[in-house]
């Protein structure tokens, strides 16, 4: 969690948490009166970081379930609204733009200030939800999509084209490159979103989902797709990572995935030499070996 702010001394998490089962609960209906101004402390509670969707925990991951139905209220209530360029006056509103967009009232762009942050948005498309965090040193290139519930911490670099989705979970100093994707995991509320841990390179045009875990120091690979159906291939200890009943695909730390193949099954796939796509870990990282080094050896 990001260390105590002026901003968090006036959020009570306890409180928060409270009003958001309330007004989630099985038959409730609250109205917009009712859930804007909810809605407007937990995202400022996820923009600064004292409430994260899923969190670190001694036991591993944990999802906080009564954050992402609070996201989900954001969706189910509000009003779509025209956001028009430099409305600056107003919470809601987004200074710098210079384009017309039509969203709800309840899922506003980003109100931070990055000289004040300490991250940098270059210009040139990007769009940043409110309720995502973006911690000191984040550079996010054009142009790139962070959705709301997202945590992005110290360091951490977001190329050109690249999307992070809903409540996806990025640890400190690392490397989402141009044209990658981290998917979004909103519902059922309880599944763990995509989490990529400290120092983990996502190479050009990969994709992580639907929960995956990416272990801290690992490398996935060009073109690499993560997925809950997929199976991970380790050559160098002779098994096969794959996602189990309540436990998304895990990559393990230091791990150097590359996309590979195997051959089909069946008389006809021989017949035609068909291949179907496997990602392969061919290494795993030393500490004293550079992540960009580490992939150009193991695509050679």
């Amino acid at each position: 969690m990001s260390p105590a702010t002026p901003e968090a001394a006036k959020i009570d998490v306890h409180e928060l948490r409270t009003e958001i089962e309330r007004l989630t609960a099985p038959g409730a209906d609250p109205g917009d009166g009712e859930a804007l101004p909810v809605l407007d402390r937990l995202f400022e509670a996820l923009r600064i970081g004292i409430v994260r969707s899923a969190a670190p925990t001694a036991e591993g991951w944990s999802v906080t379930t009564w954050v992402k139905a609070g996201i989900l209220l954001a969706f189910r209530t509000g009003s779509t609204r025209e956001y028009r360029p430099f409305q600056s006056g107003e919470n809601r509103g987004f200074s710098g733009s210079t384009w017309r967009w039509f969203d709800k009232d309840t899922l506003p762009l980003h109100p931070g200030d990055g000289s004040k942050g300490g991250y940098r948005i270059v210009p040139g498309g990007t769009s940043l939800r409110d309720g995502a965090h973006v911690a000191p040193g984040v550079i996010i290139m054009p142009p790139a999509f962070i959705n709301v519930g997202a945590y992005l911490d110290e360091g951490t670099m977001i190329d050109s084209h690249a999307l992070v989705g809903s409540c996806a979970q990025v640890g400190k100093r690392v490397h989402l490159s141009a044209g990658a994707q981290l998917g979004g995991v909103l519902e059922p509320i309880g599944h763990r979103p995509v989490i990529v841990e400290d120092d983990v390179l996502i190479a050009g045009n990969a994709g992580v989902f639907e929960g995956t875990l990416v272990g801290r120091r690992a490398i996935v690979g060009p073109g690499v797709q993560l997925t809950r159906s997929t199976a991970v291939y380790d050559l160098v200890n002779e098994r096969v990572y794959r996602s189990g009943p309540g436990e998304p695909l895990t990559v393990p730390e230091g791990a150097v995935v590359v996309p590979g193949s195997r051959p089909a099954r069946g008389g006809f796939a021989e017949e035609h030499r068909l291949h179907l796509y496997a990602p392969v870990i061919v290494k795993y990282r030393d500490e004293s070996t550079d992540a960009a080094t580490a992939l150009e050896e193991s695509l050679r």
